[in-house]
């Protein structure tokens, strides 16, 4: 039975810093798609980054609102989907999930899909001003 859990999350400052983490179990962490999401009440889901790991090595994808605060990393070793977030602002204030997808392609359309293999339950991020 495949299983993500997400941890990480808390309540921090505006400009601070956090990274979650995503410990998958039950499948193999190499030839995949995983995706980092996150919804604050209210408002559409929203891809933040996603992470290919297959034949051709290792790709990042990140949704242009993203880039430059958000950066995705995963460790083998540690079974492991890394989310690390900086300068944080209120309006990153959300849920943030993480996905597994077991086939590597579409990495990059990923990011705005709503079909995902599996779903972690959710890490609560909350930025204060």
């Amino acid at each position: 039975q495949v299983q993500l859990v997400e941890s990480g999350g808390g309540s921090v400052q505006s400009g601070g810093s956090l990274r979650l983490s995503c410990v998958v179990s039950g499948t193999a962490m190499s030839n995949n798609c995983m995706v980092w999401f996150r919804q604050a009440p209210g408002r559409d889901r929203e891809g933040i980054a996603s992470i290919q790991t297959g034949a051709g090595g290792i790709m990042t994808y990140y949704a242009d609102s993203m880039k430059g605060r958000f950066t995705i990393s995963r460790s083998l070793a540690e079974r492991t989907l890394y989310l690390q977030m900086d300068s944080l602002k209120p309006e990153d204030t959300a849920m943030y999930y993480c996905t597994l997808n077991r086939s590597p392609w579409n990495c990059f359309e990923r990011l705005s899909s709503s079909s995902q293999d599996y779903w972690g339950q959710g890490t609560q991020v909350t930025v204060s001003s």
